[in-house]
């Protein structure tokens, strides 16, 4: 099971190498912009920066249904990431994949930043950017959904590039969440049906 779906018979160590591979002074410091941008340490921030941003479109439109749209939409951020974390925080240990460095020869992996070793499935980063789209997909539009998903594409790469791990690692990390994500959205838009009745019943 392991050789087809994590191996991907051979695929998942080849194209580890062709991203890793590839360096550059540049490249090495937009990919660990990129790492920086899927610490789960920033979701305080990025809270914030969405209830600042549902606030002032609220305030703008003045409609009932916005108002709800957002805060909808930071209950499910808020739930999502809690769940998240629980969830990547059991499997790593659990599972206990080895990273690049401890998997393949020393000399193949090149590492920027610091190296690690073990618990690599699933990728925290990658698990945590797919968590912060997903999370705010019905509120992006247009170019902004295109932003967001070249987001999400950027942090899992630059995973792969600074050899924290395997892409496999990283796929894992995306499904994860958007599953998680979708979970959580199906489980309070069925609540949100059912909750004006509740209120009609108590009357």
């Amino acid at each position: 099971m392991k050789e087809t779906f994590y191996d991907w018979g051979g695929a998942n160590v080849w194209l580890f190498h062709a991203i890793n591979n590839v360096h550059g002074d540049l490249l090495d410091r937009f990919m660990l912009l990129g790492t920086a941008l899927g610490n789960h340490a920033n979701f305080p921030l990025y809270l914030a920066l969405t209830a600042l941003a549902g606030w002032l479109g609220c305030a703008r439109k003045q409609e009932p249904t916005e108002a709800l749209r957002w805060l909808s939409v930071l209950t499910v951020f808020s739930v999502a990431y809690v769940l998240d974390g629980w969830l990547v925080g059991w499997l790593k240990p659990l599972l206990d994949f080895p990273r690049p460095l401890l998997a393949l020869p020393l000399h193949s992996v090149q590492v920027v930043g610091m190296p690690q070793y073990h618990h690599s499935l699933p990728s925290g980063h990658s698990s945590f950017a797919m968590l912060v789209v997903a999370s705010l997909w019905p509120l992006l539009q247009g170019w902004r959904r295109l932003l967001g998903a070249a987001c999400v594409l950027w942090v899992g790469i630059s995973r792969v590039s600074v050899g924290a791990h395997f892409p496999a690692d990283v796929m894992a990390g995306f499904l994860l969440s958007l599953l998680l994500v979708v979970l959580v959205r199906w489980v309070m838009a069925g609540y949100l049906r059912i909750w004006p009745a509740r209120q009609e019943s108590n009357l």
